[in-house]
C-alpha cells in the first residue's frame, strides 16, 4: 500500500499525470498534470489541470514551481528521456523546490513486460492498479539518484521497500 499525504506546499508540476491522476487527486488544481499520451490525460479524472508535454523537453518557463512530481513515470522512459526528464524538473523547479519520484527499480521490461501491481490511497480512496513496461535497459535506484545530483538536486530523503522507491530531492541552486 502507497499512501498518498498531502505533504507539498504550493505549486506542483506532476510528469506522467495522465491515468490515474494519483498527484492530481491528491492536490487538486494545484497540479498541472503533463502527460506525453492525450490518450492517458483523457482517461485521468478531471481533477486537476492537464496538458499535454514531452517531460523531457517541457514547454515552461524556468523556476515556476514549487514541486516537481515522478509518480511512476521514470519507468515509461529510456534512460537518456529519465536524465533529459529529471534535467528540465531541475531547471522549472524553483529554488528550495522539492522533486517526489515514487518509482521502481527493473532488471528486465524485455521480451517478457516489467508490470507492478499497487494499491494507493489517496485521501478516503483506495485505487488499486497495475502499471506496465516493455523497454530494453535496466531502471535503478542509483541511477535516478546520479541523475538528480547531477541536475543540482540534494536527496532530502531516500526509502527503498524491495524494488520500489520513495526519493524526496530538493534543488540545490
Amino acid at each position: 500500500m502507497i499512501e498518498i499525504r498531502a505533504e507539498l506546499a504550493g505549486s506542483i508540476l506532476d510528469i506522467g499525470g495522465g491515468g490515474e491522476a494519483v498527484i492530481g487527486r491528491a492536490y487538486g488544481e494545484r497540479v498541472l498534470a503533463i502527460d506525453i499520451s492525450q490518450e492517458e490525460l483523457d482517461e485521468a479524472p478531471d481533477c486537476c489541470r492537464k496538458r499535454r508535454m514531452d517531460a523531457a523537453d517541457l514547454q515552461l518557463p524556468d523556476k515556476s514551481f514549487d514541486n516537481v512530481t515522478f509518480f511512476y513515470s521514470l519507468m515509461y522512459m529510456t534512460e537518456e528521456e529519465q536524465r533529459r526528464a529529471l534535467g528540465e524538473a531541475a531547471r522549472v523547479l524553483k529554488r528550495g523546490g522539492c522533486i517526489c519520484i515514487w518509482d521502481t527499480e527493473i532488471d528486465s521490461a524485455y521480451p517478457e513486460p516489467f508490470e507492478i501491481e499497487l494499491d494507493i490511497r489517496v485521501k478516503d480512496t483506495v485505487i488499486h492498479t497495475v502499471y506496465g513496461v516493455v523497454k530494453r535497459g535496466r531502471q535503478s535506484f542509483g541511477t535516478i539518484q546520479q541523475f538528480l545530483q547531477c541536475a543540482g538536486m540534494d536527496i532530502a530523503a531516500a526509502e527503498k521497500k524491495g524494488a520500489q522507491f520513495y526519493m524526496k530531492c530538493r534543488k540545490r541552486r
